[in-house]
């Protein structure tokens, strides 16, 4: 049987594979989203240098961190933002600082474990290597080994009779992956990395790296109504962003805002740091572009007071194993469109008036859209949405796509939501 047609364009979803794909790490996501942004018009603007007025789309590049805006013609200190909310980075393995050991004849990595990973999907799959060096000079080099590297394996069956009963895991002694066989001291991970570049080992000085599974993604089922991949949670969200900011500058529509796009590191983690949510990394951007303008600090807090930020996150589909999980009333499936995140206690930011902005944007673009909400019984996790509400004071509304097998090594999603997702965002961004 051959499949059915999709409901939508899947271009965008088969983009959005080969950018997870090209993507294992923070800083390569916001190199590849600043890669589209490029071809779309904008230019890169230092930190430390001064700033202009003049109309266009510039972005700002942080470690793991990107934000990107375009200012229309004849923008005034006093226009208002739309803001697109994400994350970049997601729950993996990530490489100590003495990263050579082992035992017993084999050659591992140390790892530390980051963010809420489910443990049990890192076991047995082959993994690559990748994310930044910094070198002696201060300057920063990205590395991919995009083969299989690594790997920890799970105890034989026949080592543990019990494990189907419930696996047990210690993250110190059971997650250290294996490279190799012989001297723990010989494995020399930078030498490898260093060779890996053409480099002078001793010019690394600093790394910050993490495994990945380099199974691509794919599409799923019957119709390949479903796709699989790595990182969903949050790139899929990144993703559709940035395609929505380039669609929403190329559109030709006049513009009554300033599209944004904001896509942080650290979420996993709490947002605070440099380039988290938590931090000063948006705010002095929108200040600097008020300021720019030739605006004041009254301009900027009557800026502030019409900007809206949508913060997309992946949700919850309903599981049809653990129904009971989920809320009874309120069960998002994929390809139902985006999901409208709720939550009476902040962990999401939205309220009513949020609601109405995004049913608006949804409506304009002809999307359909689904409510989320946790069961009562079990506290939901949240978002750099009440994050980036509370620091800047502007309104903000929690949405996503719904999704299975959040937190593991490969998620699933429906392939028709990318398309949806980013189209709700362009509209949302061109303020219809």
């Amino acid at each position: 049987m051959q499949p059915s047609a999709p409901r939508f364009d899947r271009g965008l979803t088969d983009d959005l594979m080969g950018y997870l794909a090209a993507s294992p790490t923070p800083y390569h996501a916001v190199a590849n989203a600043a890669e589209r942004l490029e071809k779309a018009g904008f230019s890169q603007v230092a930190e430390t240098d001064e700033w202009d007025a003049a109309a266009g789309g510039r972005y700002v590049l942080r470690g793991g961190a990107l934000i990107a805006w375009y200012v229309p013609e004849g923008a005034s200190p006093t226009t208002p933002f739309r803001i697109v909310g994400a994350h970049t980075d997601s729950p993996n393995l990530r490489v100590k600082p003495q990263p050579d050991t082992g035992s017993f004849g084999w050659r591992q990595l140390a790892t530390e474990l980051y963010g809420g990973a489910l443990l049990n999907t890192w076991l047995d799959r082959d993994l690559g290597l990748a994310g930044r060096l910094t070198l002696r000079d201060g300057s920063t080099r990205l590395v991919n080994v995009d083969r299989p590297l690594l790997r920890v394996p799970q105890l034989a069956i026949h080592l543990d009779r019990q494990v189907n009963d419930g696996l047990k895991l210690d993250r110190q002694r059971h997650m250290t992956p294996i490279w190799g066989l012989g001297d723990a001291a010989e494995g020399d991970l930078m030498a490898f990395l260093a060779d890996e570049l053409g480099l002078d080992a001793a010019e690394i000085t600093g790394w910050d790296l993490m495994p990945h599974p380099v199974e691509p993604p794919a599409y799923l089922g019957r119709d390949q109504e479903l796709f699989a991949g790595p990182r969903l949670d949050n790139l899929l969200s990144v993703h559709a962003g940035t395609a929505a900011l380039a669609d929403a500058v190329q559109s030709g529509a006049e513009l009554s805002a300033i599209p944004v796009l904001a896509a942080f590191d650290h979420e996993e983690t709490g947002s605070q740091s440099d380039t988290g949510a938590d931090g000063p990394l948006l705010g002095n951007v929108l200040e600097r572009s008020v300021f720019a303008r030739g605006g004041s600090y009254e301009d900027r807090a009557r800026a502030y007071a019409a900007t809206v930020c949508l913060s997309s996150d992946t949700g919850h589909a309903v599981h049809p194993n653990y129904a009971e999980r989920h809320d009874p009333t309120h069960h998002p499936m994929p390809n139902g469109g985006p999901i409208l995140k709720v939550n009476v206690n902040q962990r999401y930011a939205t309220d009513g008036g949020g609601r109405a902005v995004f049913a608006r944007a949804c409506e304009a673009a002809g999307v359909p859209w689904q409510n989320f909400v946790s069961n009562n019984a079990m506290p939901c996790g949240t978002t750099i949405g009440p994050i980036t509400a509370a620091r800047h004071g502007i309104t903000t509304v929690d949405i996503g796509v719904a999704i299975l097998s959040m937190h593991s090594s490969r998620e699933l999603a429906g392939s028709d939501d990318p398309h949806l997702l980013a189209g709700a965002l362009a509209a949302f961004l061109r303020d219809v």
